[in-house]
């Protein structure tokens, strides 16, 4: 590779750029990274060494042999750390779902729910998710911090397959629109029958519609060959990283957010390198060369010996930089990666996920004030596991020098005849001249002083109470707050709560670790994925629903708490008494299944509905015939209300229109109207008696013609009397109203028959 040297830095030759980049960083940049970290890195590495080799009892922590002296060392630190392992392996375990996605406004609810589904989804199915909190639980333990690198995984093939050629109508019927409603809902609803029973042209109808909201009916008019791309592998990745392997900036202060670099070394070959497309220069790589046997910085997971033959599956060590890098040469950092072998180049790339940070998740087991990384349980117990194997050792030592079980003979007590009797357990005979009793001496093991006891119990008891681990070797009691029950529940609170602080810890790291998984989701996620709910519900996901702003969290808790939790829910249930709603009671049986890890149990609780007796059931019905009665009854009362309410209504109306008539002169217009009317019919009246009744022959006939022409004479238009008008008041033809100011009696018929001719 050439290179051209400048007076303040060296660069790549702009044949050997891997990218259009303005500033592209070259290696020996990249590699000044790594070795200007390294110090700081070799530091911490020598402590996890440290405290491995006091876990394991290898390297320095194992005692030193000496002839004729024990060199046990009990494993203290390896015991605590079993007892922690499951205590904090089973509160992310204990439930099939994993994680809570909490929206941040109101318009990302939807998503959120979405984005629960599909992230437990993966943690149960793409994830071994009981072997990733394993590694998890024990690198935190055991090496004092996790390092856990997340990625993508996606492979494909191409395929060429014939498709049918679709032709889209519009739909001309009710019924037309129902059935493809009816295939909506089935997609919806059961996937799998969707694609296995429904007809290829009702499917593109389906697509149709959820693509462009249009109803259609699609026909198939041919087919067509094409390549498409079958998805074999694509879902997130979480690896639990060697810390060997793994360098951060140093001058990040605690916080890996804020480091410009992370560097991880990885074993590849040259053959998946290919298979990704992502990797340029591979036919420059000395694939000899750069094996884990040679790379001493590089800690392998196999055995570094071990090497293939052939040159595509050869192993050998690459170098990833994740960081930030002035690319442009403007002043403003952009997130990179880049990777080489040796001194070959062989990617450079912008960063490709979506939150622009390197890949890498920390999470410490018991944190340092202002450090990166946490320590472990090996950094307190190490003295006490120290002076527990010295005493362990010392009874050894005196055990094993004492002559236990064997005898010792007074010379001259047996003869050589004796003595074989003896040997063989039979009777024997002494020599008189030394007692038996002072001439046999039975070798024992000493009597260990309880101070050695003492002195272990000790021991013991500190290595709980600095730990917080509660074993069978009695340590954290209440006897130190004396033999009462606050004293004993004043122990366990601490040590659970110690425990509930660890917990939040990792919980807060798996939540980082989802955060950066959901985002990628949002991206890398095939269009559509069907997630199952439960056994018998499965929900189609799609990518452009997961977007939103969003709030995770992991439902943590031990067992101490959980013991607590569900004995006060038990207490609850106890007080509430047989007359409270049975549903209550069952809520709360199913939040103590849940407690109890029993989730199956909780849901039948839930969804738990009783069939009543017989009895019961009469009295079911019994109550709904009373509840109908008196609905029936509080509804007549509401109509006849309502019915008062009209009469009093109408009665108020008709006071009103009243007032309003008496002064606008309404009402006296009609009276007058009707006495008109009256007047009228009072004088037809008149006439027509006198033409229907029959006369004495003396008396005189009524000139009816006179009387008839009057009427017509003194009518109006409209057919009533004139005002003033007089009226037959009788058979005769009286002129009635004569007292009227505008009368003249001769102008009147009655008065002067010379008017009628």
């Amino acid at each position: 590779m050439s290179i051209k040297i400048n007076s303040d830095f060296i660069i790549q030759s702009e044949e050997a750029k891997l990218t259009d980049w303005k500033n592209e960083p070259s290696l020996l940049i990249l590699k000044a990274d790594l070795e200007a970290a390294k110090g700081f890195h070799d530091t911490h590495i020598n402590k996890v060494k440290k405290w491995n080799d006091l876990m394991y009892i290898t390297g320095a922590a194992k005692p030193v042999k000496i002839k004729n002296r024990s060199s046990i060392q009990p494993k203290i630190i390896r015991r605590q750390a079993e007892w922690r392992y499951s205590a904090l392996t089973e509160p992310f375990l204990g439930d099939e779902d994993l994680l809570n996605v909490l929206p941040l406004t109101f318009e990302d609810t939807d998503a959120a729910k979405q984005n629960a589904l599909v992230l437990n989804w993966q943690f149960r199915t793409k994830i071994n998710r009981v072997k990733f909190i394993d590694d998890y639980i024990r690198a935190v333990v055991d090496e004092g911090t996790a390092i856990i690198r997340t990625g993508w995984d996606r492979e494909t093939r191409e395929e060429k397959t014939e498709v049918p050629v679709f032709e889209f109508y519009p739909i001309q019927s009710e019924e037309q629109m129902q059935q493809l409603q009816q295939v909506v809902e089935l997609k919806q609803s059961n996937p799998r029958m969707y694609n296995e029973q429904v007809d290829p042209a009702m499917q593109a109808s389906v697509d149709y519609l959820m693509e462009t909201g249009q109803p259609v009916l699609a026909q198939q008019v041919g087919t067509q060959i094409t390549t498409i791309e079958v998805p074999i592998t694509n879902k997130p990745t979480v690896v639990i990283m060697d810390p060997n392997n793994v360098i951060v900036d140093p001058s990040c202060d605690g916080d890996i957010n804020l480091a410009k670099f992370v560097i991880c070394s990885f074993e590849t070959c040259k053959a998946d390198l290919q298979k990704t497309n992502l990797y340029k220069n591979l036919d420059k790589v000395q694939w000899d060369n750069f094996n884990p046997a040679t790379d001493t910085a590089h800690v392998s997971k196999t055995d570094a010996a071990f090497q293939f033959t052939d040159v595509s599956r050869k192993r050998v060590v690459a170098y990833e930089y994740w960081g930030y890098y002035d690319i442009e040469g403007n002043g403003v950092l952009q997130p990179i990666i880049a990777t080489w072998i040796g001194s070959v180049l062989i990617r450079m790339d912008v960063n490709p996920f979506p939150d622009g940070k390197p890949p890498f998740v920390l999470v410490p087991y018991l944190p340092v004030k202002r450090e990166l990384y946490g320590e472990t349980d090996a950094e307190l117990l190490e003295d006490n596991q120290r002076v527990y194997g010295a005493t362990i050792r010392g009874i050894i030592d005196t055990f094993g020098r004492s002559a236990n079980s064997q005898l010792g003979f007074a010379k001259g007590m047996l003869d050589p005849l004796n003595k074989r009797k003896f040997d063989n357990g039979q009777d024997y005979e002494f020599n008189p001249t030394v007692h038996p009793a002072n001439g046999l001496i039975e070798h024992k093991f000493p009597e260990i002083p309880n101070s050695v006891l003492t002195m272990l119990t000790l021991q013991n008891q500190e290595a709980e109470a600095l730990t917080g681990v509660k074993s069978f070797s009695g340590g954290i009691s209440g006897e130190t707050y004396g033999r009462v029950a606050t004293g004993i529940r004043g122990a366990l609170d601490a040590s659970s709560k110690r425990e509930m602080a660890i917990l939040r810890r990792l919980a807060q790291g798996i939540i980082q670790i989802s955060t950066k998984i959901l985002q990628m989701n949002q991206i890398f996620l095939s269009e559509e994925e069907v997630v199952r709910v439960t056994n018998s519900q499965f929900v189609t996901i799609k990518r452009e629903d997961l977007a939103g702003s969003f709030d995770l969290k992991v439902d943590i808790s031990t067992a101490e708490v959980d013991d607590a939790k569900s004995q006060d829910l038990a207490f609850m249930i106890q007080t509430i008494g047989p007359q409270t709603d049975q549903k209550i009671s069952l809520m709360l049986m199913a939040e103590i299944a849940e407690l109890k890890r029993m989730p199956e149990l909780a849901e039948k609780l839930r969804t738990f509905a009783p069939s009543p007796s017989p009895e019961q059931q009469k009295m079911m019905e019994l109550d709904v015939q009373l509840k109908e009665a008196e609905l029936q009854k509080i509804q007549s009362e509401i109509a006849l209300n309502q019915a008062k309410a009209a009469k009093e209504q109408a009665v108020a109306d008709k006071t009103d229109l009243d007032y309003v008539e008496q002064e606008t002169g309404t009402a006296h217009e009609r009276n007058l109207e009707k006495q008109k009317a009256q007047s009228q019919g009072n004088q037809n009246l008149q006439i027509t008696k006198a033409l229907a009744s029959s006369k004495k022959r003396e008396d005189i006939h009524p000139n009816i013609e006179a009387a008839i022409g009057f009427n017509e004479l003194t009518r109006d238009d409209d057919g009533a009397r004139p005002t003033g008008a007089m009226t037959m008041d009788n058979a005769g033809g009286a002129p009635a109203n004569l007292g009227s100011p505008q009368y003249d009696p001769s102008q009147d018929p009655a008065l002067n028959p010379n008017l009628l001719i």
